[in-house]
């Protein structure tokens, strides 16, 4: 429930004109025109080169951009006999260190067409492996699945995971212990 006083307040400045004379105990902030005329631009711009940094540094992305950059299906595709294939800066997804998978996607453009690139990977101790990456063309069209292409390059297979390997435990498991007695304090309900 909203209180009459901050119902007062919250219609006096709804109603508030944005030029002019203000009501009494309400000072104007001025706003230098130039931020006003380009601080939005210049925060989404701020904003989403911080958001997308942590992301473009990401392990697999490297990988990802060198294996599109030099693949001979997207340079065909994108580019054309002789072309080369640029891959944009913005990185977008999510990547947890704490699950230790990764989806990432980014852009990829040539003089012939441009797309999507979806990079997915897994960490497996402390290294991260490529476990999906395909070009989603622009406009429709058949994804170009590249994780043989990269693994036939790299000779490197991330281990899929299987639901069904057994936990490697070093130690097993201490028994549960066999007495247990809880004592109440006295008037406790009982």
């Amino acid at each position: 429930m909203i209180g009459p006083r901050f119902r007062e307040e919250l219609e006096m400045r709804l109603t508030m004109p944005t030029r002019g004379t203000l009501p009494a105990g309400l000072t104007e902030r001025t706003v230098p025109p130039a931020v006003r005329r380009f601080g939005p631009a210049l925060l989404a711009a701020v904003v989403s080169l911080v958001g997308c940094n942590r992301l473009a540094n990401h392990p697999i992305v490297p990988v990802a951009r060198e294996e599109v950059s030099k693949n001979p299906r997207v340079v065909d595709l994108l580019a054309g006999p002789g072309g080369t294939v640029q891959c944009g800066s913005a990185v977008t997804g999510r990547a947890s260190d704490t699950d230790g998978v990764a989806t990432l996607q980014f852009e990829a453009r040539g003089p012939r067409g441009q797309g999507t690139v979806v990079v997915e990977g897994k960490k497996v101790g402390a290294e991260w492996g490529v476990t999906r990456l395909e070009l989603q063309p622009a406009g429709g069209g058949e994804h170009l699945v590249l994780t043989a292409d990269l693994e036939a390059r790299t000779g490197v297979d991330t281990p899929k995971f299987d639901p069904t390997a057994a936990a490697k435990s070093t130690a097993p498991a201490p028994p549960p212990p066999t007495d247990i007695e809880i004592a109440l304090p006295p008037g406790a309900p009982q």
